[in-house]
C-alpha cells in the first residue's frame, strides 16, 4: 500500500493574493495539469456564475493551482490562474475534481493545504476520483465516502480506514462530501446549494442547468449497463409517473406492478434494472423528499406532513427522514425556516 503523508508540515503556503476582496462564501476549486475541464465547468456553472435573481449572497469562486500561472489541460489548451494553494486553504468550501493518477499520492503541498482548510472548518468536497486526494491527506479516515464505481474497490483497498459506499451518487458526511463519476458532481453541487440556501433556490439552479434537483437510484444503474431498449422500461417509467401523482396514498408493489401490467416478481426485476433501487426504497425516499417543501414552506405539524406524503405514522416518517437527511424533520424545518443553511 502506498504510504500516506504522515505530517502536517510542508512547504510554506503563500498568503492569499490581495487582488480580490474577501467574499461572504468563497469557493476554491483545484486545477491541475492534464485535467479535463468538465468538472471545473460544473463547479463554475453552479458556484461561479452570478445569480442576481436570488436575494441571497452568492458564492465567490476562485480556481486554484499548486503553482499559479498556466495550467495545461486536456486538448492542448491552457487554463491560467493567479491563485495558488493559499487561496484554496483559506476558502470556506474547497472542491477537488478527479485526480490525474488514482495510484499516486497527493503532493505534500496539497496535503498541507487540505489539512489546513479542514482544521479551519472548511467544507471539503471531491468529484469522481478527487476522493483519492482527500484520502491521501488522511481526511476520510473513519468516514463514509464514495467515488466513481470503477475506482471504489481501489479506494477501499488503498485506504481501509474509509467506509467506501460504491452505490450512491454522492455522500454528505457533514464537512466532507464526496461524489461518484463526473456528472454526479452536478448532483452534489446542487445538494450543497440546497444545504446553504434551501430547496427553492436549489430547484431554480437545477432548472437553469436543465437537470433534475435530485436523481433517483445510485451508481448501480450505470455500471456496465447498455442504454436500455426494452419496451418494458417505458412501462416502468409510466408506473413511476403514476406513483409520483399518488404518493400520499398507500401504495404496494402489487399496485405498481399492476400499473405496469407486470407480475410483482417481473416488476421488481425491471424496476431495479431501470432505477438501481427497489420500489419500496424508491417510494420512501420520494416521500421524504416530497415532505421537504412542506417543512420549509408551511407550518403544518410534523404529524400532518407525514400523512400528507404517505407515511403510516410519524414515527416511521421520522425514522426514514433521519436515515436520508441525517437530521430530524423539526431540526430541518428550524434550519431552513431561519435561513441557517444546513440542518442541525
Amino acid at each position: 500500500m502506498p504510504m500516506r503523508p504522515t505530517t502536517t508540515t510542508g512547504p510554506r503556503l503563500l498568503p492569499p493574493t490581495p487582488r480580490r476582496p474577501a467574499a461572504a462564501h468563497r469557493v476554491a476549486v483545484l486545477a491541475y495539469p492534464g485535467m479535463s475541464v468538465f468538472e471545473t465547468g460544473i463547479v463554475t456553472e453552479v458556484f461561479g456564475l452570478p445569480r442576481p435573481e436570488f436575494d441571497v449572497d452568492w458564492y465567490d469562486l476562485v480556481v486554484s493551482a499548486e503553482r499559479p500561472g498556466p495550467v495545461p489541460v486536456v486538448g492542448g489548451a491552457s487554463l491560467h490562474t493567479p491563485y495558488g494553494l493559499g487561496e484554496l486553504a483559506e476558502a470556506r468550501t474547497v472542491i477537488v475534481p478527479g485526480v490525474p493518477d488514482v495510484t499516486g499520492d497527493p503532493s505534500p503541498e496539497l496535503v498541507t493545504a487540505l489539512r489546513r482548510a479542514h482544521r479551519r472548518g472548511a467544507r471539503i468536497m471531491s468529484i469522481c476520483s478527487g476522493a483519492f486526494a482527500l484520502a491521501g491527506a488522511g481526511l476520510l479516515d473513519g468516514r463514509r465516502a464514495t467515488t466513481h464505481w470503477q475506482y471504489a474497490e481501489l479506494l477501499a483497498r488503498r485506504y481501509p480506514l474509509i467506509e467506501v459506499d460504491p452505490d450512491v451518487l454522492y455522500l454528505d458526511d457533514g464537512d466532507l462530501l464526496t461524489s461518484a463519476g463526473s456528472a454526479a458532481g452536478l448532483d452534489l453541487c446542487v445538494h450543497v446549494v440546497r444545504r446553504d440556501h434551501g430547496a427553492a433556490i436549489a430547484n431554480a439552479v437545477a432548472r437553469r442547468l436543465v437537470i433534475p434537483p435530485h436523481r433517483d437510484g445510485g451508481q448501480a444503474q450505470f455500471v456496465e449497463a447498455p442504454v436500455p431498449t426494452d419496451p418494458d422500461d417505458d412501462r416502468i417509467a409510466g408506473s413511476i409517473d403514476w406513483a409520483l401523482a399518488h404518493l400520499a396514498e398507500p401504495l404496494s408493489v402489487a399496485q405498481l406492478a399492476g400499473q405496469a401490467h407486470m407480475s410483482p416478481r417481473t416488476y421488481l426485476r425491471h424496476f431495479a434494472r431501470a432505477t438501481g433501487t427497489s420500489p419500496i426504497r424508491w417510494l420512501i425516499d420520494h416521500r421524504v423528499r416530497a415532505s421537504l417543501a412542506l417543512l420549509e414552506e408551511t407550518d403544518a405539524p410534523v404529524e400532518q406532513v407525514s400523512r400528507s406524503v404517505g407515511f403510516d405514522t410519524p414515527v416511521t416518517y421520522r425514522h426514514h427522514f433521519g436515515r436520508l437527511m441525517l437530521t430530524s424533520p423539526s431540526a430541518y424545518r428550524r434550519a431552513f425556516r431561519t435561513g441557517a443553511g444546513r440542518p442541525a
